[in-house]
């Protein structure tokens, strides 16, 4: 992959994200916090952006969004694929939710 295409794909992405995170917020704030693991703060910017304001965001040649999860334990309950997968996800969900929200740098 060039860098051209890498730098295309991140910008899809960021835009993907940032409608589908906006579009979540205004749906049902406390639940997209919760699934984002943004605060109440990053929310109500995400809300209120315009979607020039969006494409602009989204055309930035780095990923808007990030990984939840920096343990190893959480990165097993998702990606294990034996018969416990649907307690292992409410597990790893029970994990992440004690983890402390993105807020604004």
């Amino acid at each position: 992959m060039s860098h051209e295409q890498l730098v295309n794909e991140i910008q899809e992405t960021n835009l993907a994200y940032l409608l589908l995170a906006q579009q979540m917020i205004r749906t049902d704030k406390a639940m997209a916090m919760f699934r984002l693991g943004v605060s109440d703060d990053v929310a109500g910017i995400l809300e209120q952006l315009s979607a020039g304001q969006i494409l602009k965001m989204s055309a930035s040649n780095m990923l808007l969004c990030r990984f939840r999860f920096d343990d190893r334990i959480i990165l097993g309950l998702l990606s294990d694929h034996g018969k416990v997968k649907p307690m292992g996800q409410s597990h790893a969900a029970v994990l992440m939710a004690g983890q402390p929200a993105a807020g604004l740098a």
